[in-house]
């Protein structure tokens, strides 16, 4: 049996490093993008490695596209090396960070940077990958609770998201002859690093376990086993579809 790949962005912490090893778990070879720590990304490679499955990491910057592009190259490119073809199976749109501020107050360079992250690197990377994407493939795009429900000052951020969910549903559609599957998953709050790690914060977590259904904050390990189980047989028949992964948050 074939051994699958799938490259992951900002898979070097949080969200991202649980998807990596939740998918070598489930026998699956890892190629993953970090933006500078090395010493994360290679914590995270002999964490992979460990389980058994192959893990390569790249540097990959969302503020520049080309950046994007040059990732999926050198991710393409080592998969020549190694398997004598370029050809993946699984691509995960996840990195990102974040920004806040009120519609009021949001500066073009915030936005700028909100478009670039989650929507111009996204769209131009994959369109990079598709020639090397394998038939039967999946696209796993990262959306977040807040492009269903609003709080104040993640407009940009929210905005980009929403975008991500509609391109998600045309690569679906495009994609439908080659049996390649595009999904969105949309996290709600999740206690990790990102944006500061506001939703670590007390006052927060308290707040937001008390307006969720399973009354707590998300943690990473909520999210990785979702992206596996859509990468799986099981999940064939999924297909342009959003799933919420928030506990049941602000229902």
């Amino acid at each position: 049996m074939n051994t699958k790949t799938a490259i992951i962005t900002g898979g070097s912490r949080g969200l991202g490093k649980d998807m990596a090893i939740s998918l070598a778990r489930e026998g699956v070879d890892i190629i993953f993008s970090y933006y500078s720590n090395t010493t994360k990304a290679e914590d995270v490679i002999s964490e992979i490695k460990a389980l058994g499955q192959d893990a390569k990491a790249f540097p990959f910057d969302g503020n520049d596209h080309k950046s994007g592009q040059a990732f999926m190259q050198s991710a393409t490119n080592y998969l020549k090396e190694k398997n004598d073809s370029p050809n993946f199976d699984y691509l995960i749109n996840n990195a990102g960070t974040g920004t806040f501020n009120m519609v009021a107050h949001t500066t073009e360079d915030q936005f700028n940077e909100m478009m670039n992250v989650h929507l111009k690197s996204v769209y131009f990377m994959t369109q990079a990958a598709l020639p090397f994407l394998n038939t039967g493939g999946r696209i796993i795009n990262i959306s977040s609770g807040l492009a269903r429900f609003s709080l104040p000052g993640m407009s940009a951020y929210a905005v980009m998201k929403g975008a991500i969910e509609v391109f998600t549903r045309y690569l679906a559609k495009e994609l439908g002859d080659r049996k390649i599957t595009a999904n969105t998953v949309a996290p709600g709050a999740i206690a990790t690093d990102f944006a500061g790690g506001s939703n670590k914060q007390e006052d927060k977590v308290k707040m937001i376990a008390s307006v969720t259904a399973l009354g707590r904050v998300g943690e990473a390990e909520d999210i990785g086993g979702v992206v596996a189980f859509l990468c799986s047989d099981n999940a064939g028949w999924i297909n342009g579809q959003r799933i919420e992964v928030s506990g049941g948050m602000l229902v």
